[in-house]
């Protein structure tokens, strides 16, 4: 594995929909490391209930989560069912990193080969570690739980400012909730 320095570029994949804390503490941890961070935006032409904000929402939250940074760059990759043309999308989106970091298991073996892999959890230092999901976040959205402290206040402010939790509940919710009972159910 690359050693982090301030002269490597790394990219990170994922989806952050929405942006929580634990992508806020890798996002931090990877621009305090590195000189350079691509952002990759995955499923970013794609508008669901696992994908419920759109690309430009998405980029917002981002740029909230990593005010006070300049060492990054927003890299959008649509999904395709073409695993090679995604690979290729991805290839150009995020330029030649010397690191990719991702938490999705698809998404490193479709990568793995064309760069070096790692998990973001190894890059966060252990006080700043957030045991939090994307799912997690969404189900407390749909049920209309506590979310707000599972994300960054300024992610939370955006998000109730925009009425995104509303729409996200809306649109989303009963569906988020039945997969839910669907997938908890099958343990």
């Amino acid at each position: 594995m690359i050693t982090p320095n301030r002269n490597t570029h790394v990219g990170i994949i994922g989806r952050w929909r929405p942006v929580h804390l634990g992508h806020q503490a890798a996002l931090h941890a990877l621009c305090e490391q590195f000189e350079h961070v691509s952002v990759g935006i995955g499923s970013a032409n794609i508008y669901d209930y696992r994908n419920p904000f759109t690309l430009d929402e998405v980029q917002e939250m981002v740029e909230l989560a990593l005010n006070g940074y300049k060492n990054y760059s927003l890299a959008p990759i649509p999904d395709t069912p073409d695993e090679d043309q995604w690979r290729s999308l991805a290839q150009d989106a995020l330029g030649d990193p010397d690191l990719l970091v991702t938490a999705n298991p698809y998404v490193a073996a479709m990568l793995d080969g064309i760069w070096p892999l790692a998990h973001p959890v190894e890059f966060i230092p252990e006080e700043r570690k957030v045991p939090v999901s994307g799912s997690m976040l969404r189900r407390r959205l749909a049920d209309g739980g506590e979310w707000q402290e599972l994300v960054p206040p300024e992610i939370a402010r955006y998000m109730i400012d925009h009425q995104l939790d509303q729409r996200f509940r809306a649109e989303f919710g009963l569906h988020t909730l039945a997969l839910d009972a669907i997938i908890i159910g099958e343990r």
